[in-house]
Protein backbone atom coordinates (compact mmCIF):
# COMPACT_ATOMS: atom_id res chain seq x y z
CA UNK A 1 0.00 0.00 0.00
CA UNK A 2 1.97 3.74 -1.02
CA UNK A 3 0.50 6.46 0.88
CA UNK A 4 0.95 9.80 -0.77
CA UNK A 5 0.31 13.35 1.54
CA UNK A 6 1.07 16.49 -1.60
CA UNK A 7 1.25 19.06 1.01
CA UNK A 8 4.06 17.71 1.98
CA UNK A 9 6.49 18.81 5.05
CA UNK A 10 3.43 18.68 7.30
CA UNK A 11 2.20 15.97 10.56
CA UNK A 12 0.77 13.62 8.88
CA UNK A 13 -2.28 12.50 11.53
CA UNK A 14 -3.08 16.36 11.55
CA UNK A 15 -3.69 16.25 7.56
CA UNK A 16 -5.53 12.48 8.06
CA UNK A 17 -7.76 14.22 10.55
CA UNK A 18 -8.30 17.75 8.84
CA UNK A 19 -8.21 17.09 5.31
CA UNK A 20 -8.31 13.90 4.34
CA UNK A 21 -8.77 14.03 0.53
CA UNK A 22 -5.25 15.15 0.71
CA UNK A 23 -3.65 11.44 1.11
CA UNK A 24 -3.73 9.33 -1.60
CA UNK A 25 -3.85 5.98 -1.21
CA UNK A 26 -2.88 2.89 -3.78
CA UNK A 27 -2.94 -0.24 -3.27
CA UNK A 28 -0.29 -2.30 -4.83
CA UNK A 29 -0.65 -6.24 -5.81
CA UNK A 30 2.50 -8.14 -4.07
CA UNK A 31 2.22 -10.52 -6.60
CA UNK A 32 2.71 -8.56 -9.61
CA UNK A 33 4.01 -4.94 -8.39
CA UNK A 34 3.27 -1.68 -9.03
CA UNK A 35 1.98 -0.76 -12.45
CA UNK A 36 3.22 2.41 -14.60
CA UNK A 37 -0.24 3.59 -15.01
CA UNK A 38 -0.53 3.32 -10.91
CA UNK A 39 2.15 5.71 -10.33
CA UNK A 40 1.00 7.84 -12.90
CA UNK A 41 -2.44 8.35 -11.68
CA UNK A 42 -0.05 9.04 -7.95
CA UNK A 43 1.98 11.39 -9.66
CA UNK A 44 -1.21 13.47 -11.43
CA UNK A 45 -2.55 13.71 -7.99
CA UNK A 46 -0.02 14.96 -6.23
CA UNK A 47 0.85 18.13 -8.62
CA UNK A 48 3.48 17.49 -11.02
CA UNK A 49 3.17 19.52 -14.06
CA UNK A 50 2.40 16.76 -17.60
CA UNK A 51 6.09 16.95 -18.97
CA UNK A 52 7.11 15.25 -15.87
CA UNK A 53 4.47 13.11 -14.48
CA UNK A 54 6.34 10.25 -16.49
CA UNK A 55 9.39 10.92 -14.54
CA UNK A 56 7.85 11.29 -11.52
CA UNK A 57 6.07 7.99 -12.08
CA UNK A 58 9.28 6.60 -13.11
CA UNK A 59 10.96 7.32 -9.68
CA UNK A 60 7.78 5.42 -7.73
CA UNK A 61 8.75 2.37 -9.72
CA UNK A 62 12.20 2.55 -8.47
CA UNK A 63 11.29 3.38 -5.28
CA UNK A 64 9.00 0.04 -4.89
CA UNK A 65 12.01 -1.74 -6.28
CA UNK A 66 14.40 -0.53 -3.62
CA UNK A 67 11.36 -2.05 -1.00
CA UNK A 68 11.03 -5.16 -2.23
CA UNK A 69 14.50 -6.29 -2.88
CA UNK A 70 16.33 -4.91 0.09
CA UNK A 71 13.17 -6.27 2.33
CA UNK A 72 12.37 -3.27 3.58
CA UNK A 73 9.71 -2.12 6.12
CA UNK A 74 9.30 1.13 5.12
CA UNK A 75 10.48 3.49 2.15
CA UNK A 76 9.56 7.24 3.55
CA UNK A 77 10.47 10.10 1.13
CA UNK A 78 9.76 13.64 2.29
CA UNK A 79 9.67 15.60 -0.03
CA UNK A 80 9.65 14.57 -4.14
CA UNK A 81 10.02 17.75 -5.88
CA UNK A 82 10.98 19.37 -9.15
CA UNK A 83 13.95 21.50 -8.97
CA UNK A 84 14.61 24.44 -10.66
CA UNK A 85 15.77 22.63 -13.89
CA UNK A 86 12.57 20.47 -14.00
CA UNK A 87 13.80 17.85 -12.84
CA UNK A 88 12.02 14.96 -10.47
CA UNK A 89 14.29 14.75 -7.22
CA UNK A 90 13.71 12.38 -3.85
CA UNK A 91 15.16 15.01 -1.36
CA UNK A 92 15.24 13.06 1.80
CA UNK A 93 14.49 9.68 3.14
CA UNK A 94 13.57 7.30 5.87
CA UNK A 95 14.38 3.44 5.39
CA UNK A 96 13.58 0.57 7.64
CA UNK A 97 14.68 -2.73 6.97
CA UNK A 98 13.11 -6.08 8.09
CA UNK A 99 15.39 -7.44 10.61
CA UNK A 100 14.09 -10.56 10.30
CA UNK A 101 15.71 -10.57 6.64
CA UNK A 102 19.16 -10.00 7.83
CA UNK A 103 20.53 -13.25 6.78
CA UNK A 104 20.10 -12.13 2.99
CA UNK A 105 20.19 -8.29 3.31
CA UNK A 106 23.56 -8.53 4.81
CA UNK A 107 25.10 -5.67 2.99
CA UNK A 108 22.59 -3.85 3.95
CA UNK A 109 23.10 -4.59 7.70
CA UNK A 110 26.77 -4.53 7.92
CA UNK A 111 26.44 -0.55 6.98
CA UNK A 112 24.67 -0.13 10.58
CA UNK A 113 26.49 2.44 12.49
CA UNK A 114 26.85 1.85 16.12
CA UNK A 115 28.61 4.77 17.30
CA UNK A 116 25.47 6.50 16.59
CA UNK A 117 23.15 4.32 19.07
CA UNK A 118 23.17 3.05 22.82
CA UNK A 119 26.17 0.34 23.36
CA UNK A 120 23.36 -1.80 25.50
CA UNK A 121 21.40 -2.15 21.78
CA UNK A 122 25.21 -3.22 20.21
CA UNK A 123 25.10 -5.92 22.98
CA UNK A 124 21.16 -6.78 22.99
CA UNK A 125 21.76 -7.82 18.94
CA UNK A 126 24.71 -9.65 19.71
CA UNK A 127 23.05 -11.97 22.56
CA UNK A 128 19.70 -12.12 20.19
CA UNK A 129 17.89 -10.45 23.04
CA UNK A 130 14.88 -7.46 22.46
CA UNK A 131 15.93 -4.70 24.60
CA UNK A 132 15.10 -0.97 24.80
CA UNK A 133 16.31 1.10 28.12
CA UNK A 134 13.98 3.18 29.78
CA UNK A 135 14.59 5.46 32.79
CA UNK A 136 12.88 3.64 35.92
CA UNK A 137 14.40 1.43 38.47
CA UNK A 138 12.66 -2.59 38.45
CA UNK A 139 14.57 -4.28 35.45
CA UNK A 140 12.49 -6.52 33.65
CA UNK A 141 13.43 -9.97 31.70
CA UNK A 142 10.15 -11.48 29.98
CA UNK A 143 9.86 -13.56 26.89
CA UNK A 144 7.26 -12.52 24.74
CA UNK A 145 6.45 -8.58 23.58
CA UNK A 146 3.13 -8.83 24.74
CA UNK A 147 4.12 -10.27 27.98
CA UNK A 148 6.83 -7.73 28.71
CA UNK A 149 3.97 -4.69 27.87
CA UNK A 150 1.87 -6.09 30.88
CA UNK A 151 4.95 -7.08 32.88
CA UNK A 152 5.88 -3.15 32.41
CA UNK A 153 2.66 -1.82 33.09
CA UNK A 154 1.46 -3.74 36.24
CA UNK A 155 4.78 -2.48 37.45
CA UNK A 156 3.73 0.91 37.17
CA UNK A 157 0.17 -0.21 38.51
CA UNK A 158 2.01 -0.76 41.84
CA UNK A 159 3.77 2.20 41.99
CA UNK A 160 6.85 1.00 40.06
CA UNK A 161 8.79 2.33 37.58
CA UNK A 162 10.02 0.06 34.64
CA UNK A 163 13.65 0.05 33.77
CA UNK A 164 13.45 -1.24 30.24
CA UNK A 165 11.90 -3.90 28.03
CA UNK A 166 13.95 -6.55 27.56
CA UNK A 167 11.91 -9.92 25.35
CA UNK A 168 14.21 -12.80 25.99
CA UNK A 169 12.04 -14.61 22.84
CA UNK A 170 10.54 -18.17 22.81
CA UNK A 171 13.76 -20.08 22.85
CA UNK A 172 16.57 -18.84 25.27
CA UNK A 173 19.12 -20.12 26.23
CA UNK A 174 20.90 -20.09 29.89
CA UNK A 175 23.02 -18.40 28.15
CA UNK A 176 20.92 -15.43 26.70
CA UNK A 177 19.84 -15.17 30.44
CA UNK A 178 22.99 -14.38 31.82
CA UNK A 179 23.83 -12.33 28.78
CA UNK A 180 20.42 -10.55 29.40
CA UNK A 181 20.78 -10.17 33.65
CA UNK A 182 24.21 -8.43 32.13
CA UNK A 183 22.36 -6.07 29.86
CA UNK A 184 19.94 -5.23 32.59
CA UNK A 185 21.91 -4.82 35.50
CA UNK A 186 24.70 -2.60 33.31
CA UNK A 187 22.08 0.13 33.77
CA UNK A 188 22.92 1.60 37.25
CA UNK A 189 19.72 2.79 38.22
CA UNK A 190 18.09 -0.89 38.36
CA UNK A 191 17.71 -1.81 41.85
CA UNK A 192 15.70 -4.83 41.72
CA UNK A 193 14.48 -7.67 39.11
CA UNK A 194 11.17 -8.56 38.15
CA UNK A 195 11.53 -11.93 35.80
CA UNK A 196 8.18 -13.31 34.12
CA UNK A 197 8.17 -16.03 32.11
CA UNK A 198 5.78 -18.41 30.44
CA UNK A 199 6.90 -21.53 29.28
CA UNK A 200 5.26 -23.07 26.04
CA UNK A 201 8.30 -23.66 23.65
CA UNK A 202 10.60 -22.09 26.57
CA UNK A 203 11.54 -24.59 29.26
CA UNK A 204 11.38 -23.24 32.77
CA UNK A 205 13.51 -25.18 33.75
CA UNK A 206 16.38 -23.76 31.24
CA UNK A 207 14.97 -20.35 32.37
CA UNK A 208 16.10 -20.88 36.27
CA UNK A 209 19.64 -22.53 35.38
CA UNK A 210 20.45 -19.71 33.74
CA UNK A 211 19.01 -17.21 36.45
CA UNK A 212 20.88 -19.12 38.78
CA UNK A 213 23.88 -19.01 36.82
CA UNK A 214 23.96 -15.20 36.02
CA UNK A 215 23.17 -14.04 40.06
CA UNK A 216 25.86 -16.36 41.02
CA UNK A 217 28.31 -15.08 38.01
CA UNK A 218 27.92 -11.27 38.32
CA UNK A 219 27.12 -11.58 42.15
CA UNK A 220 24.02 -9.62 41.92
CA UNK A 221 22.38 -8.00 45.59
CA UNK A 222 19.59 -6.23 44.58
CA UNK A 223 16.47 -8.54 44.92
CA UNK A 224 15.28 -10.92 41.93
CA UNK A 225 11.78 -11.82 42.12
CA UNK A 226 11.12 -14.62 39.64
CA UNK A 227 7.78 -15.62 38.23
CA UNK A 228 7.32 -18.62 36.21
CA UNK A 229 4.34 -20.24 34.74
CA UNK A 230 4.63 -23.48 32.22
CA UNK A 231 6.13 -26.09 30.68
CA UNK A 232 8.66 -28.28 33.51
CA UNK A 233 7.68 -25.42 36.05
CA UNK A 234 8.08 -27.82 38.81
CA UNK A 235 11.40 -28.38 38.25
CA UNK A 236 12.04 -24.91 37.80
CA UNK A 237 11.11 -23.99 41.38
CA UNK A 238 12.67 -26.81 42.55
CA UNK A 239 16.11 -25.43 41.24
CA UNK A 240 15.62 -21.98 42.93
CA UNK A 241 14.50 -23.44 45.97
CA UNK A 242 17.60 -25.49 46.20
CA UNK A 243 19.52 -22.94 45.28
CA UNK A 244 21.36 -20.79 48.69
CA UNK A 245 20.67 -17.78 46.11
CA UNK A 246 18.33 -15.18 47.07
CA UNK A 247 16.03 -15.21 44.51
CA UNK A 248 12.24 -14.72 45.92
CA UNK A 249 9.37 -16.96 43.87
CA UNK A 250 5.98 -16.00 43.17
CA UNK A 251 3.35 -17.31 41.23
CA UNK A 252 1.13 -14.53 40.65
CA UNK A 253 2.28 -12.19 38.78
CA UNK A 254 0.06 -9.46 40.39
CA UNK A 255 2.12 -10.49 43.79
CA UNK A 256 5.08 -10.49 42.11
CA UNK A 257 4.54 -7.02 40.61
CA UNK A 258 4.04 -5.90 44.59
CA UNK A 259 6.80 -7.58 45.49
CA UNK A 260 9.73 -6.52 43.36
CA UNK A 261 8.43 -2.80 44.25
CA UNK A 262 8.28 -3.75 47.94
CA UNK A 263 11.68 -5.14 47.69
CA UNK A 264 13.10 -2.11 45.98
CA UNK A 265 11.84 0.07 48.49
CA UNK A 266 13.13 -2.03 51.37
CA UNK A 267 16.55 -1.94 49.80
CA UNK A 268 16.28 1.62 48.84
CA UNK A 269 15.93 2.17 52.73
CA UNK A 270 18.10 0.36 54.33
CA UNK A 271 20.81 2.32 52.17
CA UNK A 272 19.15 5.63 52.93
CA UNK A 273 20.15 4.74 56.91
CA UNK A 274 23.45 3.50 55.86
CA UNK A 275 24.11 6.87 54.57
Amino acid sequence: MGLIDPLGGVNIEDVAAENPDAIVKEPIDIMEGIKMDQAIKVAEKMGFPPALINEAAENMLKLYDVFIKYDASMVEINPMVEDSSGIVMCMDAKINFDSNAAYRQKKVFDMRDWTQEDTRDRQAAKADLNYIGLDGTIGCLVNGAGLAMATMDIIKLHGGTPANFLDVGGGATAQQVTEAFKLITSDKKVQAILVNIFGGIMRCDVIAQGIIMAVTDLELKIPIVVRLQGTRVDDAKALIAASPLKILACDDLDEAAKMVRCSYLSMHMSKSKLT
